[in-house]
């Protein structure tokens, strides 16, 4: 009876968790979302989400595409030695710019490799020194797609 009440106690905490991480997501996304640039006439957003999990990231993800619209976006998170990467296209820039190519290309920057859709890709490494230059490498990426 009390470890009965203890799961149902710890599955009810877990979907407390997981809808405060939803709440904290869409709050980041939301400030996110301001600091978008625009390259090539693409909006793109790179940027670190200090320790995000691989599920928060997709989830604030979603968040900067339905608030974006339109971009091509790349966020990396590290912990100790490891960094998750995620990158998105929003549907109507799938046909210009695949998430999978970008992943890739900051994957290999930090130590590793990744792939996904053409819509969301995801990536991971073993090099966190090398986070900021690879999101920062993002914008010259889009650069040279939407000049190719």
């Amino acid at each position: 009876d009390k470890l009965e009440q203890l799961q149902s106690r710890n599955r009810k905490l877990e979907k407390e968790l997981a809808a405060a991480a939803d709440k904290i997501a869409a709050r980041t996304g939301g400030a996110l979302a301001d600091q978008a640039v625009e390259v090539g006439g693409v909006k793109l957003l790179a940027a670190k989400l200090e320790g995000a999990d691989v599920p928060r990231l997709r989830s604030t993800m979603d968040q900067l595409k339905n608030k974006l619209g339109s971009a091509v976006i790349l966020l990396g998170s590290s912990a100790g030695d490891k960094v998750s990467l995620i990158a998105g296209v929003t549907a109507d820039l799938t046909d210009r710019f695949k998430a999978g190519d970008l992943v890739r290309h900051a994957a290999e920057q930090v130590g590793g490799k990744g792939g996904g859709r053409p819509d969301m890709a995801q990536a991971g490494g073993n090099q966190p020194e090398n986070l900021d230059q690879a999101l920062a490498s993002a914008a010259a990426w889009l650069q040279a797609q939407t000049s190719a």
